[in-house]
């Protein structure tokens, strides 16, 4: 399976939209009432001011980088003095960070770019730029379906995030969830070969993986019903209960896989060098730490390991 990055779309606001002047009679519109909408900075300056003609520039560069997330509203004080006058500027180059018609933030002084990003990111953090396509959304919109039970439809929606963000580790696990769900253990090994190997650890990949071990041992066990009848003809045979287990969790019967190893457990806790109780936990991991079965699994678990 090829996932294709089509990037965010859209290429940002233009500058002019980003950047402008602004006087006491339009402040009220261009930043307080913009604010509302995205973050607005304010940069009051003047002609004489040396660090302004530094700032300035630097200020600019890194409101276009941000895309439309916040803009740059200039004030020059030797024109317009009421406004600085009443928000106490005293020197300059000064900048005030307007959020939902308010200050928010500020500095003064021409500050190091990397300062100014910081400053900038700080700020927006949070804030989706105009056109941009929020993919943390999508993903949580396919966390939901997929928990529905419908991971045809969720795997589309992962999709759909991969299109804008091929590296995300959340929708490439949810991806390679849906099709452990389906049974389509090649595509789902193929879905996880696409994470960086420095991303193997995450939560969310490792319970897929699991999942995925979990299903090609289940592969090599013999049908439920023969290892059934093996329980049921010796109830000490702890390695057909395991298998049981095994074959019951690729089932989909969580409940009953739990019973089985629960079982081994309360019979021979040692057996298998603790086999029973690592494999339980290993049904956890892939399951995950929320579901009901894990819930119930684990508080069932204490009690036995702890009576």
């Amino acid at each position: 399976m090829t996932i294709i990055d089509q990037g965010n779309g859209a290429a940002g606001p233009a500058a002019a939209d980003l950047i402008k002047d602004t006087t006491t009679q339009t402040f009220v519109k261009d930043v307080i009432e913009e604010s509302k909408r995205q973050p607005v900075l304010i940069d009051f300056w003047a002609e004489w001011c040396g660090p302004c003609k530094q700032l300035t520039p630097a200020l600019e560069k890194a409101v276009k980088a941000a895309k439309g997330k916040v803009k740059l509203v200039k004030m020059n004080i030797d024109q317009h003095p009421a406004i600085p006058g009443q928000m106490g500027i005293q020197s300059i180059p000064a900048v005030i960070a307007f959020v939902n018609g308010q200050p928010a933030d500020g500095f003064m002084g021409a500050v190091p770019e990397s300062q100014l990003n910081a400053f900038i990111d700080k700020l927006t953090k949070g804030v989706t730029a105009p056109g941009e396509v929020n993919v943390a959304e999508i993903v949580q919109e396919a966390d939901g379906v997929l928990a529905e039970g419908d991971a045809a439809v969720a795997a589309q929606i992962y999709a759909e995030a991969l299109q804008h963000d091929s590296t995300n580790i959340a929708a490439l696990a949810g991806l390679a969830k849906c099709y452990t769900v389906s049974g389509a253990m090649e595509q789902a090994k193929q879905t996880l070969a696409m994470v960086p190997e420095s991303k193997r650890n995450d939560p969310a990949v490792k319970a897929v993986q699991t999942a995925i071990d979990l299903a090609e041992q289940a592969e090599s066990l013999g049908p439920v019903a023969e290892l059934e009848q093996k329980v049921a003809a010796n109830p000490l045979d702890h390695q057909a209960r395991f298998d049981l287990a095994t074959a019951l969790n690729a089932q989909g019967n969580r409940a009953a896989a739990t019973e089985q190893l629960l079982e081994i457990i309360k019979r021979d806790r040692k057996w298998n060098d603790d086999g029973a109780r690592k494999q339980l936990v290993q049904f956890f991991e892939a399951w995950g730490g929320t579901d009901d079965a894990t819930v119930e699994g684990r508080k069932r678990l204490s009690i036995i390991l702890f009576s």
